[in-house]
């Protein structure tokens, strides 16, 4: 179809659907150009979400690998805490 589209791959929290007691995840996604603008397409959630943090774009899963390592790894922690921000809650930046 000759339709130029990445793989996108970050963040999606709980903005704007019920809350889930299971522990959130990375997320992928995937973005087609049509006519412009770059338009976001979720084949998991099928549905709007708000709220993606992107981390990388790239053609596929190898392009946007958040950890490449060779022998033994271990994480010892990471934490993505989100927050609705509303017209009213000031922005720090």
């Amino acid at each position: 179809m000759n339709i130029p589209a990445r793989y996108c791959t970050g963040y999606l929290g709980d903005t704007g659907v019920p809350p889930d007691d299971a522990a959130m995840d990375f997320s992928a996604w995937f973005e087609v150009y049509l006519g412009g603008p770059w338009h976001t397409f979720d084949a998991r959630h099928n549905t709007p979400r708000i709220g993606r943090i992107l981390i990388a774009l790239g053609r596929d899963a190898t392009d946007v690998a958040m950890v490449t390592s060779f022998g033994p790894c271990a994480l010892a922690s990471f934490r993505v805490i989100t927050e609705e921000i509303t017209a009213a809650t000031p922005v720090i930046r």
